[in-house]
C-alpha cells in the first residue's frame, strides 16, 4: 500500500511536470492524480511497458497527465 502511494506520487509529479500544472496542485493532489491517472491510463491504453508497484509507467503517466489537466481546468489553476 505504501509503495503504491509513493509510486502514485512519483507518477503524479512527472505528469505535473509534463503539463507544467503540477506545482500549483500540491503533494496530496499529485498523489491523488497519480493513483487515479494510473487507473485511467491503464483502462484507456492497457498495461504495457515497464511497471512499478503494479502500475504500468507509460500509460499511468499519460492518464495522470489527463487527470492533472482536467483538474487544473476545473479548479482554474494555471
Amino acid at each position: 500500500m505504501l509503495w503504491s502511494i509513493i509510486a502514485g506520487g512519483l507518477i503524479g509529479l512527472v505528469a505535473g511536470r509534463i503539463t507544467k500544472k503540477g506545482s500549483s496542485m500540491g503533494i496530496v493532489a499529485n498523489v491523488f492524480a497519480g493513483l487515479v491517472g494510473a487507473s485511467v491510463g491503464q483502462s484507456l491504453l492497457g498495461s504495457w511497458g515497464p511497471s512499478i508497484a503494479g502500475m504500468a509507467l507509460i500509460p499511468s503517466i499519460a492518464g495522470a497527465a489527463i487527470v492533472v489537466t482536467v483538474v487544473s481546468f476545473f479548479t482554474g489553476r494555471k
